[in-house]
Formats: C-alpha cells, structure tokens, sequence
C-alpha cells in the first residue's frame, strides 16, 4: 500500500502546484489585462496600475472569467471605448498566454 500511498501523495502535490500556477497565471492575465484596458481608457501611470488592480480584485466576484470580462465591458461602456466583446475575450486569452509565459520563464 505504500506505492499507492506515495502515489496518491504525489499527484495531491502535483495538484495543488497546477492550481497555484494557474491562480497565479489568471492573477497575472488580470493585472496585464488591466494595463491594456487603462491604456484603451487614456488612464496613465499610477493610475493605470491602481486600475489594474481593481481588475485583479474583480475576478474574486464570483466563479470564472465573467466578472473580469464585464468590469472591462462596463468600463469601456462608460467611456465610450469601441471595443467588441469579441476583441476584449480575445485579448483576455492572449495576455492568459502571455502570463503562462512568463510565469514559466519565472520558475
């Protein structure tokens, strides 16, 4: 039983690594995202990294992409930023890409 037990150790620890990766890869993808947001809203400097911060905060709203996508889509709304919702998604799995990237080149 200690093969399967160190088995069933190992893929709980393999686990646990991927979520970290991934929270800290979505948190990264948010921050990006807020930065090309800001950049679409003419927001600059310490503006433009509180703002990406508030994008960060907003994924914690609920379960998933949505809540980002939305602060972004209400945001551009706001101020009459023609962006389709099309472009914004696409840009979301991009900077995801992009924050996998350089989350790996990290470790």
């Amino acid at each position: 039983m200690s093969g399967f037990d160190d088995r069933g150790d190992a893929f709980e620890k393999k686990f646990a690594h991927d979520e970290e990766l991934r929270f800290k890869a979505t948190a990264r993808r948010n921050k990006l995202l807020g930065l090309w947001a800001a950049e679409k809203l003419g927001i600059t400097g310490e503006a433009a990294e509180a703002y990406a911060k508030e994008v960060v905060r907003a994924d914690f709203e609920e379960p998933g992409d949505e809540d980002v996508f939305r602060k972004v889509r209400q945001d551009f709304d706001g101020k009459g930023v023609d962006q389709s919702d099309h472009q914004i998604r696409r840009t979301m799995d991009d900077l995801m890409a992009t924050a996998i990237e350089q989350i790996s080149s990290e470790s």
